[in-house]
């Protein structure tokens, strides 16, 4: 069994910052790529950050100069910092992993159960 656990989100005022953490556990042989996802109410889920195991990051253009996203391999944890934030940064925050679980054959995508962040004064 694999999981991924998100923590971090909260209330912020706009301007503000917060740190997201995401914690794989399980059966994991070897994680690759991890990323942030988002979905604002009535919109679809957007990519918002991805990072690889050797530490390429990408950025959706929004967030660019705003965002860090960053992880610890050794301990299969991804996080991302956010700052100057946004009332359109309102969303539910979603992490992804392609990860290698023991007793498989192939790589997967697991999800985490996503963290509200919530951007208003």
């Amino acid at each position: 069994q694999v999981q991924l656990v998100e923590s971090g989100g909260g209330l912020v005022q706009p301007g503000g910052s917060l740190r997201l953490s995401c914690a794989a556990s399980g059966s994991i042989l070897r994680v690759y790529a991890m990323g942030w996802y988002r979905q604002a109410p009535g919109k679809q889920r957007e990519l918002v950050a991805t990072v690889t195991s050797g530490g390429t990051t990408n950025y959706v253009d929004s967030v660019k100069g705003r965002f860090t996203i960053s992880r610890d391999n050794a301990k299969n944890t991804m996080y991302v910092q956010m700052n100057s934030l946004k009332p359109e940064d309102t969303a539910v925050y979603y992490c992804n992993a392609r990860i290698w679980a023991e007793n498989s054959d192939r790589w997967a995508d697991y999800w985490g159960q996503g963290t509200q962040v919530t951007v208003s004064s």
